[in-house]
């Protein structure tokens, strides 16, 4: 139970790096590296259409998971049905386990039958 609260409530992002079809760095953690052909090209070429071109080669991707915030469920917000079948069966699920009367005998009403004689001391059988 306190594996699912802590993977329902954890939040995580994964950036990845592409340079054009080629995945160049991966980070769970931490931010990206940018490709190195961004800061070649922009200190060895002034040309803005290379520029360009490099910009649209290059790209970043953010995969974002956000956890849940509120792990509180008020019984506000249950629907009538919801709300009564949790307390019919709390109730029922209580009184199942009540307990019984350990003192309760069943054979108020039976009489035992007529001793006419005693076997054992007849056949001299006695259990020690």
């Amino acid at each position: 139970m306190a594996l699912t609260v802590l993977l329902s409530t954890m939040s995580f992002s994964v950036d990845m790096h592409y340079c054009g079809d080629h995945l160049v760095d991966f980070s769970l953690f931490d931010t990206v590296d940018t490709c190195m052909m961004k800061s070649e090209v922009s200190k060895t070429s002034s040309s803005c259409e290379l520029m360009k071109l490099e910009m649209s080669c290059c790209s970043d991707v953010e995969i974002s998971f956000q956890g849940q915030d509120d792990l509180k469920v008020s019984f506000d917000q249950l629907s009538f049905d919801q709300q009564l079948f949790i307390t019919s069966f709390s109730y029922s699920y209580v009184y199942l386990f009540q307990n019984l009367n350990e003192n309760a005998v069943s054979y108020t009403d039976y009489a035992p039958p007529p001793l006419i004689r005693d076997i054992q001391v007849l056949d001299q059988t006695f259990l020690i």
